[in-house]
């Protein structure tokens, strides 16, 4: 096995392999023990499979450690990870903690690096730590170190944040929903200091794909004008969804700390049955006359803000082209629209066979009406035949599929480290 020094910042997000050379997954974490006066043993990786599983591989199965891959005996528990009392997570837990030094010196650790001794066991000997300076000079740079786990005092108690710098940059990469369960897997404590260094958005991004019992508490730690700008950045729906599940005065309060345009489009959803067209909707649709040209249709449907789902056409009404609109036309489908040349009108390419669901409309009506037409998003109206929104296929799935979707391919079971 390589005995060569790698730290864990570096080594998170790299592939874990098996003996053949496939890909088995990816390093989330490492695992460790503390010992009394000696450097934390550690007992194993934790390793995301496909599936977004987080799986526990013990360091006996590890034959290769490298900054660059894990190389395994092949041998993997797929039962999902669950941290025992006593282990500690490098990422999640221990770096950004701080410390001193034996001299005294305030330091927050920064990384941490493990290495295979000549026994064959490995542990944590060594860690990258930032100097904190009471008085910082103009012009001065920071100062770092790399000492010996034997020279640094963590505190007995936490008495200042823990920074969630490094641990954020692990889930740069992450896909909401990935986001999401990355962060439902930290000890709570952690998760909200986390999330408190998080921005708006992200946290946003994440509450989206979280169950309603997760949201609720996750909200309830987070201070109230903080939570009414995370809500903005929510999808209306989605936050319309969230708000209606708490107490009617917390409900008041949030909606009176958003900013006048987001809290207009989730009162308005609020005042739909949940499980209606006008209650799964989203009002935030690409919306144009059809007298635009396609080129226009086109710079819409690149916004980054846009989802794929609603990306998948443009709406075209009277004006005006917010909602409610004037009165609906019909739909232009992205792929058609790559058919046509960019100074074309959108007037030109209508579908006008596929019917707008009513915002009263139940779900089972709305879901029966995307699979007749193979559509992915399908347009909502009132009974003006004004265009008020939109729902996706992924908010009829939400709503149709039981509560504990998200957790359905989980073992009941779950699997340890130290036990392994």
């Amino acid at each position: 096995m390589s005995n060569s020094r790698v730290f864990v910042g570096r080594l998170a997000g790299r592939g874990v392999f098996d003996p053949a050379g496939d890909r088995i997954g990816k390093v989330r974490d490492v695992l460790v023990v503390y010992r009394h006066q000696t450097q934390p043993r550690v007992v194993g990786l934790i390793v995301e499979i496909p599936g977004k599983r987080r799986v526990f591989v013990p360091i006996s199965r590890v034959t290769s450690i490298g900054s660059g891959q894990v190389i395994t005996t092949g041998l993997i528990n797929i039962r999902r990870f669950e941290q025992r009392s006593g282990e500690v997570r490098v990422l999640a837990q221990l770096l950004g903690l701080p410390a001193q030094l034996a001299d005294s010196t305030r330091v927050r650790v920064e990384d941490a690096a493990i290495e295979r001794t000549r026994s064959g066991e490995w542990i944590l000997s060594e860690v990258f730590v930032h100097v904190i300076r009471t008085e910082v000079r103009a012009f001065s740079r920071p100062e770092t170190r790399i000492v010996a786990w034997t020279d640094l005092r963590l505190p007995q108690e936490k008495s200042e944040a823990q920074s969630a710098e490094r641990l954020i940059q692990t889930f740069l990469d992450l896909k909401p929903a990935d986001l999401a369960e990355a962060l439902l897997e930290l000890p709570f404590e952690r998760m909200t200091e986390v999330m408190a260094e998080m921005s708006d958005d992200r946290v946003a991004d994440a509450l989206e794909e979280m169950t309603e019992a997760d949201q609720l508490s996750l909200l309830a730690h987070i201070p109230e004008k903080r939570a009414a700008d995370v809500l903005d950045h929510m999808e209306p729906d989605d936050a319309a969804d969230l708000v209606s599940a708490l107490p009617d005065a917390k409900r008041e309060e949030l909606l009176d700390l958003m900013e006048d345009e987001e809290e207009a489009e989730v009162r308005k959803l609020l005042g739909y049955a949940p499980d209606t067209a006008g209650g799964l909707m989203s009002p935030s649709a690409i919306i144009l006359s059809g007298e635009a040209s396609i080129a226009e249709g086109l710079a819409m449907i690149r916004r980054a803000e846009i989802s794929p789902a609603m990306a998948a056409a443009v709406y075209v009404t009277h004006p005006p082209f917010e909602t409610p609109t004037g009165e609906f036309l019909g739909i232009a489908h992205f792929q058609r629209m790559l058919r046509f040349p960019p100074h074309e009108r959108l007037s030109a390419l209508l579908d006008n066979e596929i019917e707008p669901v009513h915002v009263d409309a139940d779900a089972a009506e709305v879901a029966r009406q995307l699979a007749s037409y193979d559509l992915v998003a399908i347009p909502v109206v009132d009974d003006q035949t004004r265009l008020v929104g939109v729902v996706t296929v992924d908010d009829v799935l939400d709503h149709l599929l039981p509560d504990d979707w998200r957790h359905a391919a989980d073992d009941d079971t779950s699997h340890s480290g130290a036990g392994a």
